[in-house]
């Protein structure tokens, strides 16, 4: 080969362009409580290195021989430490440059492509100050108001009421999914993590209503939080039950209608509840959670609940749950099923996990989707705790207490109105219809209501 023919070839491979080994397609963003999430979605493998600069403080990531595709001025940084994201190449790296508001502690790691995502780089900005919050209202606030004081001359012979004694009743609503981790999916790009955020506040909300009750919101808005991250916030939160709330997905679009699972020691009791709980446990692969991160003591959880009541009353205040869903809803099993659902592993905590339906069947994710269908779903599994938590309140409680009451249960006959019921018990109407979440004058035969005393 000639001489002309070498500097050829050598000029063509100067001239070709430099081949990237990976593509940085997208650049998501979300704010949790306490920390920042910033992933970086990847067409392919990539080395990486993070590193923090001063005065002004920056956290730099250099993406090893990699451009980009994203575009990053539509993330949105009002509520996060971030001040700014700027862009460049280093060599033939990419280098993100994060020009920070406030100090954090950065972490971060990668993630290998799995059937659900591509690889992506994943930072994580932990919060240095936590973020304040006005301390919530409790009955016991209200009710320890200093009184003015009585009058010298003319004292007052009106008689103090009691102050309540006992704790609230702690429910922990945990919104299934959030963040990277989206869920299920519906026709229409329907998100499970939306859905079931939207039922979880309306839960929220119905449980705040009630005296002698404190809901806690696992997951408040869109951000990701791991399964053992969800169990350790219940815990913290010294909750008397965690209930978690999803919207269902089968590979065909047929099935339909609502379940409720609690946790099984041994085996499934079908192969659906074993796929399902197979589908949720998977969602620790969205968020970085590796088999290391565990809990080591998995054998002794166990052991412990076969020791104890917890399991027992799971599956009894589900059927509650599941019975009051029977009543509004459509139900695809009749009884409490049960599975290995790492959400649902506390030994301490009574747990469900309630499928509120099945957004992979087009027409129950269209319910799915509407506030109307949410509120619906959140007031049968509120009616469900409420009327468990009656019956059997826990030590300590206000309700246990005797200072909280629900009321006469009654079951509704033929020929019965909700007028005629309020006239028979001396009690109005719209008494009736707080007591019970009914969001209307319309009964039914064999339903079960609570009538307040009067």
């Amino acid at each position: 080969m000639g001489r002309a023919v070498w500097i050829g070839l050598i000029l063509g491979l100067l001239a070709t362009p430099f081949a990237f080994a990976a593509e940085v397609k997208d650049v998501r963003l979300w704010r949790a409580p306490d920390h920042t999430r910033i992933v970086f979605d990847l067409s392919a493998p990539a080395d990486y290195k993070l590193f923090v600069l001063e005065n002004p403080r920056r956290i730099v990531v250099d993406i090893t021989n990699s451009t980009l595709l994203a575009d990053l001025s539509k993330l949105k940084l009002e509520t996060t430490p971030v001040a700014k994201i700027r862009t460049g190449v280093h060599g033939y790296n990419l280098r993100v440059v994060l020009d920070m508001g406030e100090d954090v502690d950065p972490r971060h790691f990668a993630l290998d492509a799995n059937e659900k995502a591509s690889n992506r780089v994943v930072l994580d900005l932990y919060d240095k100050t936590p973020k304040s919050a006005p301390a919530p209202k409790t009955e016991q606030s209200v009710a320890t108001k200093t009184p003015k004081p009585a009058s010298v001359t003319k004292p007052s012979v009106k008689k103090t009421p009691p102050k309540p004694t006992g704790r609230n009743i702690v429910i922990a609503i945990d919104a299934g999914h959030g963040g990277e981790d989206g869920g299920a999916v519906g026709p229409k790009r329907v998100l499970e993590k939306d859905v079931v955020l939207g039922m979880a506040k309306e839960l929220n909300a119905l449980f705040k209503a009630d005296r002698g009750f404190q809901p806690t919101l696992i997951r408040s808005g869109d951000y990701y939080v791991s399964l053992k991250g969800r169990r350790e916030l219940a815990r913290k939160s010294q909750a008397d039950l965690f209930v978690s709330i999803h919207a269902d997905a089968f590979r065909r679009a047929e099935p339909h209608g609502a379940s409720v699972y609690a946790l099984s020691t041994k085996g499934a009791t079908s192969t659906a509840a074993r796929y399902l709980a197979e589908r949720e446990n998977d969602a620790d692969l969205m968020g970085g959670v590796k088999l290391s991160d565990k809990d080591d003591v998995l054998a002794g959880v166990l052991a412990d609940l076969s020791m104890t009541s917890t399991l027992d009353t799971s599956l009894q205040l589900g059927d509650k749950v599941l019975r009051q869903l029977d009543d509004v809803v459509h139900l695809h099993k009749k009884r409490v099923e049960q599975a290995g659902f790492a959400v649902l592993k506390s030994p301490d905590i009574p747990s469900i996990l309630v499928e509120t339906g099945f957004i992979s069947n087009p027409a129950e994710s269209r319910k799915l989707a509407t506030k109307s269908y949410q509120k619906k779903m959140a007031r049968a599994i509120h009616a469900g705790i409420k009327d468990w938590f009656l019956a059997h309140p826990p030590a300590g409680t206000l309700v246990a207490s005797g200072q909280i009451s629900g009321g006469q249960q009654y079951t509704i006959a033929r020929g019965d109105t909700l007028s005629g019921i309020a006239q028979r018990y001396n009690v109005p109407v719209a008494a009736i219809r707080d007591n019970n979440n009914l969001s209307s004058s319309q009964i039914k035969v064999g339903q079960k209501l609570l009538i307040p005393t009067s």
